[in-house]
């Protein structure tokens, strides 16, 4: 294998993963990294169902554990301070979602999962919404 592959990994999903999110996040504001977190979640939370419903263990625990660093992720990021309710309303919400994110995990029932990336594609949509001039 020639050397310049190698460093590249043997895994080119991967590979093209990092290096498509290293040139999202590059730039990006902190609103835009919101943003990409919920996407990432959504999109997470939707593997993570797929793999449960087709009994693929690794990937179902792959795909939780990356959804549970992304809600950790969206709530330190949270400002108490400023956010007042809506700050504690959505800690409250993530909270909950790691919740339900692990509680699924023990079964093969894509449904929580769905359900959970539809809440966040909701919120995600709101965010949007709200974009700063």
């Amino acid at each position: 294998m020639p050397r310049y592959a190698t460093a590249l990994g043997t895994n080119p999903e991967a590979t093209y993963r990092r290096i498509d999110a290293a040139g999202r996040t590059s730039g990006a504001n902190g609103h835009q990294l919101v943003e990409l977190l919920y996407d990432e979640a959504i999109h997470t939370l939707r593997a993570a169902g797929f793999a449960a419903s087709n009994h693929q263990y690794g990937l179902r625990s792959e795909k939780v554990s990356r959804a549970l660093a992304i809600l950790f992720a969206l709530e330190n990021g949270l400002d108490y301070d400023q956010g007042g309710d809506v700050a504690r309303t959505l800690g409250r919400l993530y909270a909950g979602a790691r919740k339900q994110v692990v509680d699924a995990s023990l079964g093969f029932d894509p449904a929580p999962f769905e359900r959970i990336a539809t809440t966040l594609a909701e919120i995600a949509g709101a965010w949007r919404a709200l974009k700063p001039a």
